[in-house]
């Protein structure tokens, strides 16, 4: 009797390919806000997860005229390739806007890209090899960290309190990572109204970060997507306007005007802008000249800082219905930042508590939230969540903190009967002042 073949193991697995991929790929995980989007976005369910901008006060009316007057006289430009740095009129442009944070610039140094975070993913391929070390704030962007976990980098946290970045946790890093004889490629930073943590850097902090930076030759990547949404002040300094050729600037229109367009930058000094430049072409061959040309004719034509400024009062609004709710509702032992501008407030929760855990039944309870651990590359960060108050209206705002105040006050009553065990929270806010530690 003729006997058959064997199987191949492979034919068993649910993925075929899976010893074929390349070692890198083991870093590349789904976060934890995209596998809430199915169901934040539905809608019984009151989303305080994504950071989606509102972009419901935008002029559609006025933005399709514009849509039919670049296809009309320009189409046979707007729908062609283009360069692989960028439209030269929309690089202008884009070193006016970032005068209004103290930043002298010239548009050669201006690498266009498929919005801000693939400037973050080319800063990566160009800058770091695998072991490379990376020094991020504590919590960080979730992004970022995805990026960084699929170029195999090794994330080192620094602490953050409510003046931002804390210099002398900068430091630490930079002398722990020396002594194991690691090679720390760059500071990743959000310095203005920090997703997720609300927070702002100082001023007397911007000084010392930079002053660091000199010290130990360190290359410093400032994500600045929120800097002209502060809520009661002018746009801050940024870091770039005061150290050129230490500091990669990176932009977006993404919340200033639409995120659909997909449209940010990398300021960067003159050798760095050369290697953007190849990863950009190699990428994507050129950003997309459409929504360059479209974003250009948008800032020549609009009063697009009158747009920003009701953006502003709009996401004031809802962050004082935040606030006030979270102020009315929540139980004793939970605190939070408050936010001078941006999207996001970070809330930790009574001792014992555990985001994560907790989520399931939040759902249930018809509120989502992201967990605090997706903003960390070392799994802490159990105890906090991030809250968006971007998108919904201020009635389902104060509506989402009821329901989540209810659970929480589930969960404290669950604890206080059955003594679930207390976790140790080395990183998360105790109260808004202090620090992250």
């Amino acid at each position: 009797m003729q006997q058959q073949p064997a199987r191949h193991s492979r034919e068993t697995r649910l993925d075929m390919y899976v010893d074929r991929y390349a070692s890198r790929t083991r870093g590349m995980t789904a976060s934890e806000i995209r596998a809430l989007f199915a169901v934040a976005s539905r809608p019984e369910v009151v989303s305080l997860a994504g950071g989606m901008p509102n972009i419901s006060g935008l002029p559609l009316d006025t933005i399709g005229s514009m849509v039919h007057e670049l296809v009309a006289e320009h189409g046979t430009e707007a729908m062609q390739y283009g360069s692989g740095q960028g439209v030269p009129m929309l690089r202008e442009q884009i070193c006016d806007v970032m005068a209004l944070e103290g930043i002298e610039a010239h548009p050669d140094d201006v690498v266009v890209t498929v919005g801000s975070q693939q400037a973050v993913d080319l800063v990566t391929r160009i800058f770091c090899d695998p072991g490379d070390v990376v020094i991020c704030e504590a919590p960080s962007y979730v992004g970022a960290l995805g990026v960084f976990r699929a170029y195999e980098c090794e994330v080192v946290h620094a602490e953050m309190d409510a003046d931002g970045l804390v210099p002398a946790a900068l430091r630490d890093a930079l002398a722990a990572a020396a002594a194991a004889g690691q090679r720390v490629k760059f500071l990743y930073t959000i310095p203005n109204f920090h997703n997720p943590a609300g927070v702002s850097l100082s001023e007397p902090r911007r000084r010392e970060v930079l002053e660091i930076a000199r010290e130990h030759d360190l290359l410093v990547l400032e994500d600045n997507p929120y800097g002209l949404l502060g809520f009661d002040e002018e746009p801050r300094r940024a870091l770039r306007a005061d150290e050129a050729e230490r500091v990669v600037y990176l932009g977006s229109f993404s919340k200033t005007f639409a995120p659909g367009m997909r449209v940010g930058w990398a300021l960067a000094p003159h050798a760095v802008r050369e290697k953007l430049v190849l990863a950009q072409e190699s990428s994507t061959l050129c950003p997309p000249s459409f929504s360059q040309l479209m974003i250009s004719s948008y800032l020549a034509g609009q009063d697009w800082m009158g747009q920003v400024k009701q953006f502003r009062e709009m996401y004031r609004e809802r962050r004082d219905a935040m606030l006030e709710a979270l102020d009315d509702l929540m139980p004793d032992g939970t605190t939070w930042t408050v936010p001078a501008g941006g999207f996001y407030v970070w809330l930790t929760l009574p001792p014992g508590l555990d985001a994560k855990a907790m989520l399931p039944r939040a759902v249930t309870a018809r509120v989502a939230y992201v967990p605090g651990t997706a903003f960390y590359a070392d799994e802490f960060g159990s105890q906090c969540m991030r809250l968006s108050y971007c998108y919904p209206t201020p009635e389902r705002i104060r509506e989402g903190v009821r329901r989540l105040a209810a659970v929480v006050e589930q969960e404290l009553d669950l604890r206080a009967t059955f003594g679930v065990a207390t976790k140790v929270q080395p990183r998360s806010y105790d109260t808004p002042n202090t620090d992250l530690t």
